[in-house]
């Protein structure tokens, strides 16, 4: 593996662990640790003092929160950032590169896609591997239980989330893309209630209008489910239902395999609901594309 995602899957590893342990801390605790993990450069690099008024807490406050989690004091939870980080830089982008100066195309070529079978077998096998298949299963019942089912995704994101509003939209007429057509792709949130979900995607660095968007949605009571790089992303909340993806690529872009991989098998689980209507549902669809000729199809 990549120094680079080492070093971007222990920092991952730690927000996790953090955002975990303090779950059932008191709130301003809770709020130092969201802090802590989406900023984690920042606590390697910054005073406590400086970090504490960035978070909107007292600097006593990121002391309690290492103590409550068993370090000695904010300077021992600091380390633990700080060697994840160690080295960074340019050369990360260096070693996200080097996969590209292999022996000869067909190995740069072949280390690309093994580097993406990686990551989904990590997803399938790796260590929060259980984590990832019960949040999917709470994800489908979310889903399947909805009254409206609202996607959001841009940039890099919105292929996802177009793609799990497409596949959602054979099997049930409820879901809706919040598209940027005409710069009015928003406003169905309007009239979005507790009785909808809204299915999200967003990635660092995130953008701007997705976040607003959901914390919008989350005011109005909708339920989120977020499609996510990390549990600390802006685009979460405590007790909600987090996909992670991971996003380290040999590149400059970052991945997003693990993405459609998470999208496609959320849909996969909710199509398997029992429910006696879907095929009927499907057999309209494919009478319907049928008769509008709708794939090729070699001339007898």
């Amino acid at each position: 593996m990549l120094l680079y995602e080492r070093r971007m899957n222990a920092l991952t590893d730690i927000s996790h662990e953090l955002l975990t342990r303090s779950g059932a801390l008191p709130s301003q605790l809770q709020k130092a640790a969201r802090w802590i993990a989406k900023n984690p450069r920042d606590v390697a690099l910054m005073s406590m003092r400086t970090q504490a008024q960035a978070a909107g807490v007292q600097p006593a406050t990121m002391t309690r929160l290492a103590q409550a989690l068993g370090f000695e004091g904010y300077n021992a939870l600091r380390a633990r950032y700080a060697n994840a980080l160690r080295g960074g830089g340019l050369s990360e982008q260096a070693e996200r590169r080097i996969v590209l100066k292999a022996d000869s195309a067909e190995a740069a070529v072949m280390a690309m896609l093994g580097h993406s079978a990686a990551q989904l077998d990590g997803m399938a096998r790796g260590p929060r591997a259980m984590d990832c298949a019960e949040a999917l299963l709470r994800a489908a019942q979310i889903v399947r239980s909805a009254d409206q089912i609202f996607c959001l995704g841009l940039r890099s994101s919105h292929a996802v989330a177009w793609h799990f509003s497409y596949t959602l939209s054979l099997i049930t007429p409820h879901v809706r893309l919040l598209d940027q057509a005409g710069g009015t792709g928003l406003d169905p949130l309007l009239h979005a209630g507790p009785g909808d979900v809204l299915f999200v995607c967003g990635m660092a660095p995130y953008t701007r209008a997705v976040v607003e968007a959901t914390a919008q949605a989350r005011r109005a009571g909708v339920k989120i489910i977020a499609l996510t790089d990390s549990a600390a992303s802006p685009l979460t909340c405590p007790g909600e239902t987090v996909l992670i993806a991971p996003i380290a690529s040999t590149g400059f872009l970052h991945a997003m395999t693990p993405a459609f991989a998470l999208a496609d098998t959320l849909a996969t689980l909710v199509a398997q609901a029992d429910d006696p209507e879907m095929a009927a549902r499907l057999g309209e669809l494919d009478r319907q594309l049928a008769a509008l000729n709708t794939y090729f199809s070699d001339p007898v």
